[in-house]
């Protein structure tokens, strides 16, 4: 490999380091893949492997980038702000992690109750949108 090789592979993961931050990913040289790692590759050359998180970390990382996004713990919000973030969560699959809905509403300060309000209030208001009711029957 030259030494043009070499920045282009640096940019290369450089160009990708984003995206593996913004899903709680880890970067590892491609020689460490593991059999579930995903190994990116440039031109014809491995360049990096991308180590996923568990859902449940990825929840986790998530929940602290939306506190970083808003300045504050989430639990601080108001209401109209905890409505957005559960629709931020719901739209990245919060929910389909086992205790997301618990997770969520300890970081909101709020109970599960209220998030699954939350949750029902958009289904409802999508549904009034596309012209039907929650239960699906026109209105």
């Amino acid at each position: 490999m030259t030494a043009a090789d070499g920045d282009q592979g640096r940019r290369f993961a450089d160009a990708v380091k984003p995206l593996v931050d913004a899903m709680g990913a880890e970067m590892v040289a491609p020689e460490e893949a593991r059999g579930d790692d995903v190994v990116l590759a440039w031109e014809g050359r491995d360049v990096v492997a991308v180590r996923l998180p568990h859902l449940s970390d990825s929840l986790d990382h998530i929940l602290a980038e939306l506190e970083r996004r808003h300045g504050m713990p989430l639990a601080e919000l108001d209401r109209r702000t905890k409505q957005s973030v559960v629709r931020v969560l719901e739209s990245r699959g919060a929910f389909s992690v086992r205790h997301g809905v618990e997770t969520v509403a300890s970081a909101l300060g709020v109970s599960r109750f209220t998030v699954y309000n939350y949750i029902n209030s958009q289904e409802e208001k999508r549904a009034r949108q596309r012209g039907t009711g929650a239960g699906g029957d026109p209105r």
